[in-house]
């Protein structure tokens, strides 16, 4: 069986979709995964043992051109032609639902009461139910999974197998690493700015913990706030610009990682290391909390349905709370 997966983006989405893999593989050894991506985010999928093949796209450079659409028209088009047996559109949107239907005929999603964008469970020929306020991971290990005849439980994930692999890393991350400290790494840029933790706290954290902190970035802004952190807290040093499968690397190396709702702290998970995710405008179910991965969420009050890009409760949160949820994952 040949099975074509399309999750495009976003980078937390992708990971938490990607549990998925082991158990699709456990149930059904001779099948074939394709994974149909944007292309700036390949290299979360890259050295998976699970997928055969990862198929970009590059969908967003059509805002900017509207004649790239035709591209990346071809594109799908190609890869149609490798004759999927069964595609399963993960993502729930309009333009994903569309990229699976030129993919095969065959196409299974999200039912209508299940997704955001209705009109796309339309295009399906099978449909998944499932509450869109449901935990995240829950629901796109049903949607992959359903379809292919069997069931992942939250026990199973909760005892998943580490599932982000790479490959050929930058070894200069490995001049960061303390063989006498405890490696924390600090992810403190996100999408909007409402989800961002303050700087200010942040350096407060990395003082008080006192140990080898590590501040990961991905733009001028980030790298901005992670050298203001790094002059204003001797434990802290902000990490140099590295690619997506190098952040892979070094932080499958931490014993702990604080971070915002953001894909690189969804890495943490996706690993089987230590976290703390700090949640602001957005809802805690999008995560698993493990014994070793917790989260801490401000005092607002969160609509699945219509997130708040205003709200920024995030920065009500008391330093000292998460540092003493720190202390318990490093020492306990």
């Amino acid at each position: 069986m040949r099975l074509a997966i399309v999750k495009l983006s976003a980078m937390g989405d992708i990971v938490h979709t990607m549990v998925a893999l082991q158990y699709i593989k456990q149930h059904h050894p001779s099948i074939k995964i394709d994974w149909i991506i944007e292309e700036g985010f390949k290299q979360v999928l890259e050295h998976n043992p699970y997928i055969d093949n990862i198929l970009t796209l590059n969908l967003k450079a059509i805002k900017q051109n509207r004649l790239a659409l035709f591209r990346e028209i071809k594109k799908v088009r190609h890869y149609a032609q490798n004759h999927y047996d069964l595609v399963i559109d993960a993502q729930g949107l309009i333009k994903s639902t569309i990229t699976a239907r030129l993919l095969g005929k065959k196409v299974a999603g999200f039912s209508k009461d299940s997704i955001r964008e209705k009109v796309a469970s339309y295009l399906y020929t099978q449909t998944v139910d499932i509450p869109y306020d449901a935990n995240t991971i829950d629901r796109n290990a049903k949607v992959l999974s359903e379809p292919l005849g069997f069931e992942i439980t939250p026990k199973m994930i909760l005892n998943k197998d580490p599932f982000l692999y790479y490959r050929t890393e930058d070894p200069i991350i490995y001049d960061y690493l303390s063989k006498s400290q405890k490696n924390i790494i600090l992810v403190i840029g996100s999408t909007w700015e409402s989800r961002n933790y303050p700087k200010e706290k942040f350096a407060h954290i990395a003082t008080q913990l006192a140990q080898n902190t590590l501040i990961a970035w991905g733009s001028e802004t980030e790298q901005e706030k992670a050298l203001w952190i790094e002059a204003h807290s001797p434990h802290a040093r902000a990490l140099p610009k590295i690619n997506l499968n190098s952040l892979k690397a070094i932080i499958s190396q931490a014993d702990l990682l604080i971070g915002n709702d953001t894909g690189p702290t969804h890495m943490a998970w996706g690993l089987n290391v230590p976290s703390i995710t700090i949640f602001g405008p957005t809802p805690t179910n999008r995560v698993y909390q493990t014994p070793i991965n917790k989260v801490i969420k401000s005092n607002s009050e969160v609509n699945h349905f219509k997130l708040n890009k205003n709200d920024f409760s995030i920065t009500e949160i008391p330093s000292d709370k998460i540092i003493q949820m720190a202390k318990e994952l490093l020492y306990d």
